[in-house]
């Protein structure tokens, strides 16, 4: 079972694809999981970009990665949750 930092960053990454394609995901919420790649939701390197600054203002944190960087580091949704987990950690 996935935790409350996973839940809430699969949550936001569902808002943010639902405004970008308007409603017209090819994965359902329940559907996604940290194994789900950021490609099958329809992100591409700007999508990601989206994604990180929204991560960023949520929570408060910094994510130092340019988005070659990012695009070749975070495939999929775990991928993503253990970066932002990584910096939470950091900043206690």
């Amino acid at each position: 079972m996935a935790d409350q930092l996973t839940l809430e960053i699969i949550s936001a990454i569902n808002k943010l694809v639902k405004a970008e394609n308007g409603e017209r995901t090819t994965v359902a919420l329940g559907e996604i999981t940290t194994d789900t790649e950021l490609t099958s939701l329809g992100i591409d390197s700007l999508g990601l970009a989206d994604v990180l600054w929204d991560l960023e203002q949520i929570y408060g944190i910094k994510i130092e990665m340019n988005t070659a960087d990012a695009w070749s580091n975070l495939n999929n949704i775990g991928d993503v949750v253990e970066a932002v987990r990584g910096l939470l950690t950091k900043e206690v």
